[in-house]
């Protein structure tokens, strides 16, 4: 084998050393390394984001930066239930009784106040309000309200910690996802998922650090599309991505090696393409080929790990039933729930989760039963398994989309039937697990829940991104990374962990 790669690296020398060797590299290298000789002379090495180093933990070999985490985490992972779509805080957690008293009539500009609109509604002659259809109810020892659509998260009331008032500047799907899960409206940066694999590293080495999984809802199954680079590593190395599990056939492609390749010739060929990249890692210090050997690697090793993570034949019947029936449907929201719990258990940092299907500009009633249907019963039942098995205390859990939903109607409000426009001032989500005051619900909208009345308690987008970072033993304002001319981090130049929700 070794003589089989010198060969190869002979046979590519010359188109090796054209590269490394024309003008424009001369050029560029001279200009870049003679600036990176004096930023390292300046800065330390944490500083400049590129310093891993491997450490062993309980677990396994933890690939952090050196100085992480920067102080005791009281989490070990994370997993992010995202409704994508915008879920109405009028249908959900919370309750607004008031509203019956003013159905239908326009809402007062004195509520409003100037506040900017969609170009769905902005051209509607009035803005009648619509209070919810549906029931809700005091829950738990905590008495939390919830609506009568969630009657299984209701059960886990005195488990959650609910926030009212998250608020974001982004009033349209696209870049308000891509502000919660990266930090930015704009695409390009790296996401929470990234930032928080590319600090800590991972305890399994069998599988990434950060997983993703999508599910499509009932409630609007054209709704808003997913793209991948809301678990994309921007500018960070591309090994820190979410890998994302496919919902139908294999979860990975290529799990199984080709007919008359055994597991020996694989390892083997695998041993000789690294030694090839290695070489030319050696020559060009592109960090991305380390990147492609690495994931070469981690390939090799999921797929033994893969297929043994996503079997369910071993699961208890009374968690398969706890579930719900949709946990058989292989890529339904239920299924990733309990696919959740099993990456969690083998310690991976971050998994997240996708349910599209909360964007109802119409229709909002019938699509709501249909999307609460579809998580209701799978999320409070991975919060009390994950309780079960003691891990609930060292595993963040947080339930929730980009931005709320309007008290006046899209379209035509009738007695059954309305619709509701975006609404970024002050929307519903909420927290379990380490860290978080269970039990509780911090901060208060108005009467129509259009502006909040505990200014004190508004929690932004980028607040929240601080309080995750918080809880896994990152302060958010040092981890950060070198690009174009200056320092990036996840929450720009904002954020401030939300200490009343800690407990």
């Amino acid at each position: 084998m070794g003589t089989l790669t010198q060969q190869k690296a002979q046979q590519t020398m010359p188109q090796q050393q054209q590269t490394l060797f024309n003008r424009r590299a001369l050029l560029n290298g001279a200009a870049g390394g003679f600036g990176a000789l004096a930023l390292n002379a300046l800065f330390p090495p944490t500083l400049l984001g590129n310093d891993h180093q491997l450490i062993k933990t309980p677990t396994g070999v933890h690939n952090a930066l050196k100085g992480l985490p920067h102080f005791k985490p009281r989490v070990k992972r994370v997993i992010y239930l995202f409704q994508s779509g915008a879920p109405s805080q009028f249908e959900t957690f919370d309750y607004k009784p008031e509203l019956e008293k003013v159905r239908g009539q326009d809402l007062p500009e004195s509520v409003r106040q100037g506040q900017r609109l969609t170009g769905m509604t902005s051209g509607q002659k009035n803005f009648p309000m619509a209070p919810s259809i549906f029931k809700f109810a005091q829950h738990g020892q905590s008495g939390t309200w919830m609506s009568e659509l969630l009657p299984h998260t209701s059960k886990i009331a005195d488990d959650i910690c609910v926030i009212r008032t998250m608020y974001t500047e982004a009033i349209n799907h696209d870049p308000a996802i891509t502000f919660m899960q990266t930090g930015a409206e704009l695409a390009g940066r790296p996401s929470l998922g990234t930032w928080a694999v590319y600090g800590l590293g991972s305890d399994n080495q069998d599988l990434p650090g950060f997983v993703v999984l999508t599910s499509n809802g009932s409630g609007r199954p054209d709704d808003q599309p997913l793209y991948d680079r809301l678990w994309g590593s921007g500018f960070l190395p591309t090994k820190y991505q979410g890998v994302k599990f496919r919902n139908a056939g294999d979860p990975v492609l290529f799990l199984k090696d080709a007919p008359g390749i055994s597991r020996t010739m694989r390892r083997d060929m695998l041993d000789d393409l690294a030694q090839l990249n290695t070489l030319k890692s050696q020559q060009c210090h592109d960090p991305e080929i380390n990147t492609r050997i690495a994931q070469y690697e981690m390939s090799f090793r999921m797929q033994a790990s893969v297929p043994e993570l996503t079997d369910f034949s071993k699961e208890p019947q009374s968690v398969i039933d706890s579930y719900g029936p949709d946990v058989k449907k292989p890529g339904s929201y239920a299924a990733n729930c309990l696919l959740a719990r099993r990456l969690a258990e083998r310690d991976v940092r971050f998994i997240q989760l996708y349910h599209r299907g909360w964007d109802h500009h119409g229709g909002l009633p019938k699509a709501m039963k249909g999307q609460c249907n579809d998580t209701d019963q799978a999320t409070a039942a991975l919060i009390q398994d994950l309780k079960q098995r003691g891990m609930l205390d060292d595993t963040l859990i947080i339930w929730g989309g980009e931005f709320g939903r309007t008290v006046y109607s899209q379209g035509e409000l009738t007695a059954d039937n309305y619709g509701r426009d975006h609404h970024p001032r002050c929307f519903s989500l909420w927290l379990a697990g380490g860290g978080i005051k269970a039990g509780t619900v911090y901060g208060s909208t108005d009467d129509f829940s259009y502006n909040t009345i505990t200014p004190d308690q508004k929690v932004h987008v980028h607040d929240l991104n601080a309080t995750i970072m918080h809880l896994m033993g990152i302060d958010h304002t040092r981890l950060t990374y070198p690009f174009q001319g200056r320092h990036f981090r996840l929450t720009d130049v904002h954020g401030t962990v939300v200490k009343g929700i800690l407990s």
